[in-house]
Parts: C-alpha cells; sequence; structure tokens
C-alpha cells in the first residue's frame, strides 16, 4: 500500500495558525494609515458643515453656496472613508481574505461602533445630497464666462 490517500477537500484545510497574504497586509497598512486621519478629516467636515449652514442662514445665493456645498460634500466623502477604513483595520489584516473571520469580528463592541460611525456619515452626506445642496449654477453647467453689465 502507498502513501495515505487525503481527500480533496481537506487539501486545503491549513494546520496553525492562518498565514495573510501580502496583498492583504498591504491593503491593512493602507487603511491603518487612512484610519489616523479620520480625526482631522472629520474636522474638516464639520468646519465644511459650519460654513455651508451659515451660508444657507445668511440667504446666500446659490452660486456662493454651491462651492461650499461641494466642499461638504468631499469632507464627507474622505471622512466616510476614513471611517469604513478604520473599521477595516480594527478587523485586522485576516478580514480581507477570511470572509468568516471578518463576519465574527463585525460582532465586537468595537467594530459595531466602526461601522456605526460610517454609516452615519455615509447616512448624512446622502442625506445632504438628495435634499441640502444647491443645483449647480447655469454658468458653471455651461463652462463658459458670461459677461456682467453694468448697472446703471
Amino acid at each position: 500500500m502507498g502513501p495515505a490517500r487525503r481527500s480533496a477537500k481537506l487539501t486545503r484545510v491549513t494546520r496553525g495558525k492562518n498565514k495573510v497574504s501580502g496583498a492583504a497586509e498591504a491593503a491593512y497598512l493602507a487603511d491603518v494609515a487612512l484610519a489616523d486621519s479620520f480625526d482631522s478629516l472629520l474636522a474638516q467636515a464639520r468646519e465644511a458643515e459650519q460654513a455651508f449652514r451659515h451660508a444657507q442662514a445668511v440667504g446666500a445665493p446659490a452660486d456662493e453656496q454651491y462651492p461650499l456645498a461641494q466642499r461638504l460634500s468631499a469632507a464627507l466623502t474622505a471622512a466616510m472613508r476614513a471611517a469604513y477604513a478604520a473599521e477595516r483595520a480594527e478587523i485586522g489584516p485576516r478580514g480581507y481574505e477570511d470572509r468568516i473571520y471578518r463576519r465574527q469580528a463585525k460582532a465586537r463592541p468595537a467594530v459595531h461602533a466602526l461601522t456605526a460611525e460610517a454609516e452615519r456619515l455615509l447616512t448624512l452626506r446622502e442625506t445632504y445630497q438628495l435634499t441640502g445642496f444647491p443645483a449647480r449654477p447655469k454658468m458653471q453647467a455651461l463652462g463658459v464666462q458670461v459677461a456682467r453689465l453694468p448697472s446703471h
């Protein structure tokens, strides 16, 4: 009798600690770096929101509100991406390849809190985009300069 025959299904089972690929490690390190900037990005989003709300409160024209709205949208997007990166960083590098490990890690309170914060930012951004941002001024939409006549 020759060497012991192994099941084809069991050949993929690893013994000991699961190894993490280089790609997963690189993605993890990129997420850690982005997650480190979360607090500053959130502060920028707060400043952008205050500027936009102030412009709305004083009744600024749409062509003044529109750049502030674009800045707010970009700041919320950056903060949301950093929050999702913090969630993935909290899960760890193994979560990039092992869906069961990732699913179990998402049940931890620390990861759950980060997920809630990221989804809150996502909802805030979408709410502004659907209801709160002014329309793009027609001159910018056309992409041409419009001469203004001096008032008499």
